[in-house]
């Protein structure tokens, strides 16, 4: 064969729209993610996009078969990613895909030799959580700050959010059925599916109940969806009405741009401000690993440094 691009006679060419068994292999691993696995749509589109990526690289290569691709191959890829300006993050995230994929191959007997046991793991970048101050989040939780029935449904997410620790997926994802404002608690589904009872707060509590009473009631359109926050047209909330919605909101009471997840930062770091435990933070925000929840301390240290330089004689 005189170069990689050459062919077996006696074949036809492969059709280059055609599905290489790479691309099967992909998709089979996706399917496997997503019901066997069951990870959430958020984490299989990270992992698609990925190896996206991949494929692509994959076809400039002319490789059309998980078992072309040597270790010297994979890191060549990997070192393209690099080269193409992707972040130390992004990268690392990458590479933990191909990890993934790479022994999903070997399980199943697609591969029998493991291209990825070469490839450096890079230090991804640690952003401490932005959260807002306990006086910016009595500001954004002002529940006058917005009129009418979206006034108090606005209202009730926002303190919910805060009060709960909740991400947006979650917020937007909250049924009728999961809240128990007597027992004062919330069923949240949260990544990979997975429940958890959230306390709700009394404030809280009382927000969802002037919504419940005042407003959901008159945005409900024909058959009741079941969805605990609703639209002016009575369908649920989508992550990016809730987004826009609190943009405009910070807007409104002259805070800098914020996103849905600083309500969340700021509820785990006022907890830790006021003494809470990290084990505790950490069941309540949904955390399998407490190394996630441990960046957060990082926060409250930096706070606790910044009171002192204020405030201390000698600070």
């Amino acid at each position: 064969m005189a170069n990689g691009s050459a062919h077996n006679p006696t074949l036809p060419p492969p059709d280059a729209d055609a599905p290489s068994p790479l691309d099967r292999d992909v998709t089979r691993f996706l399917e496997h993610l997503r019901l066997e696995r069951r990870l959430s749509t958020h984490t299989v589109a990270a992992y698609r996009a990925d190896l996206k990526r991949l494929q692509e690289w994959a076809r400039r290569e002319r490789i059309r078969d998980a078992r072309a691709i040597t270790a010297e191959r994979l890191q060549g890829h990997v070192a393209e990613l690099t080269a193409r300006g992707l972040v130390p993050s992004s990268i690392a995230r990458a590479t933990s895909t191909l990890r993934g994929f790479v022994r999903f191959l070997l399980e199943v007997a697609a591969i029998h030799l493991d291209p990825a046991r070469h490839l450096p793991t890079p230090k991804a970048w640690r952003h401490l959580p932005d959260a807002l101050s306990e006086e910016e989040m009595t500001r954004l939780l002002e529940p006058a700050l917005e009129p009418g029935e979206l006034g108090l449904r606005n209202a009730a997410i926002v303190e919910l959010m805060y009060a709960s620790g909740l991400r947006v997926s979650e917020t937007v994802g909250l049924r009728l059925d999961g809240l128990d404002l007597y027992q004062g608690l919330v069923r949240v589904t949260g990544k990979g599916d997975k429940e958890r009872l959230v306390p709700v707060g009394e404030v809280a509590a009382a927000r969802l109940l002037d919504y419940l009473r005042g407003a959901r009631p008159k945005l409900v359109r024909g058959r009741d969806s079941g969805h605990l926050f609703i639209t002016l047209r009575g369908g649920a909330m989508t992550r990016q009405n809730c987004w826009h919605m609190i943009r405009r909101r910070a807007a409104r009471c002259g805070l800098r741009a914020i996103s849905p997840h600083t309500l969340r930062h700021s509820f785990a770091t006022h907890l830790l401000d006021h003494g809470a435990d990290l084990r505790v933070v950490q069941a309540l925000l949904g955390h399998s690993d407490i190394s996630t929840t441990q960046i957060y301390t990082h926060v409250s240290r930096e706070r606790l440094k910044e009171v002192h330089r204020r405030h201390h004689p000698r600070g």
